[in-house]
């Protein structure tokens, strides 16, 4: 049995007999000591379940510094079908692993410190991390960090007003080679990665975002204009730096998922992938929540999104070359 499920007991001598009575503060919270409580908002995505796995662990990672997930909010998206089915079943898994259920995104905020938002729905993104800011507990938003632009935007602009550093992240910023790379060699890549679409979200952010933000990792910001080719199985879109350099992210509809990259530098060609999993994303997730310092800064989560916008926006004129400043003046207005 998992130590973390366990429920400490106390007997007593009854008429004879041994009576034993099961007392329920013996739980994740009760073993956590203040300022490392993890509390979820939505319990629709495997990340939730796969975050919760790691920190609760019997024996986790030193990394993690202690901190547990002691409570979690599960509602997520109500009308995307292939994430909201999945609540009921993350429900009964994260509670085998002795995480409370709350009723309320204000419950959750009175039983932890740093909150972990995982709805899968960024359309609820606003809400929500408005909601946690305005308590001034820290934050990291999964991608999709919003479902539009403007409330990516709205986000960071409440993370000012309520002095509160918000942090977001695809994993595949973690990429196999991705640490290898010296940024001020680079002087192109390619990235891939599935672009499955969902109504409900903008081409990219769904999932394109995953190959989108490895791109980023490696080209770092300045991307001034992008042009989008798109057929139904495939999308690329071509972005061009400010200082001449150009990046390219395919996203696929077929065939095996894959993600990965080629990263041209000045000492030769590297490859990245594979996946490496949740775990180098939670180690900066962690640290997050002990400094405050954002592993990526806001202007570049925003720049891209403005990035995923402008392909959206290129498709839309048939394959025109589109700047990220359009994009971003129409927020602005």
């Amino acid at each position: 049995m998992n130590i973390l499920s366990r429920r400490k007991f106390i007997t007593s001598t009854v008429a004879g007999g041994v009576a034993i009575s099961f007392l329920d503060d013996f739980s994740v919270k009760a073993q956590v000591p203040a300022g490392k409580r993890i509390g979820i908002i939505g319990l629709d995505t495997s990340h939730a379940t796969e975050f919760t796995k790691a920190l609760n662990s019997e024996s986790p990672n030193p990394v993690y510094d202690g901190y547990k997930v002691v409570a979690a909010y599960p509602h997520g998206s109500k009308d995307i079908e292939s994430s909201a089915k999945r609540i009921p079943g993350y429900i009964e898994e994260v509670k085998k692993l002795g995480v409370e259920i709350t009723t309320s995104i204000k419950e959750l905020l009175s039983k932890v410190d740093v909150v972990l938002l995982e709805t899968n729905d960024g359309r609820l993104h606003l809400e929500q991390a408005t909601e946690v800011l305005k308590s001034g507990k820290r934050v990291f938003v999964d991608k999709p960090v919003a479902a539009s632009l403007s409330d990516a935007v709205a986000i960071y602009k409440a993370a000012e007003k309520y002095k509160t550093p918000i942090f977001s992240a695809s994993s595949l910023r973690y990429i196999k080679g991705v640490e290898a790379i010296e940024k001020s060699k680079v002087l192109g890549a390619d990235t891939f990665s599935p672009a499955v679409l969902e109504k409900t979200h903008p081409d990219f952010f769904w999932y394109g975002i995953h190959g989108v933000e490895t791109l980023y990792t490696v080209m770092g910001t300045g991307c001034q204009s992008v042009t989008r080719v798109n057929t139904p199985n495939t999308d690329i879109v071509v972005g061009i730096w400010a200082d001449g350099r150009t990046g390219t992210f395919r996203g696929t509809r077929t065939g095996k998922h894959a993600y990965g990259g080629t990263v041209f530098t000045q000492d030769g060609n590297r490859v990245l992938g594979p996946y490496a999993g949740y775990e180098p994303l939670l180690q900066d997730i962690i640290k997050y929540f002990q400094t405050g310092v954002t592993p990526v800064t806001p202007e570049e989560t925003i720049e891209i999104y403005a990035f995923m916008e402008a392909a959206d926006e290129s498709k839309r004129q048939g394959g025109k070359n589109v700047t990220l400043e359009s994009v971003m003046n129409k927020v602005r207005k």
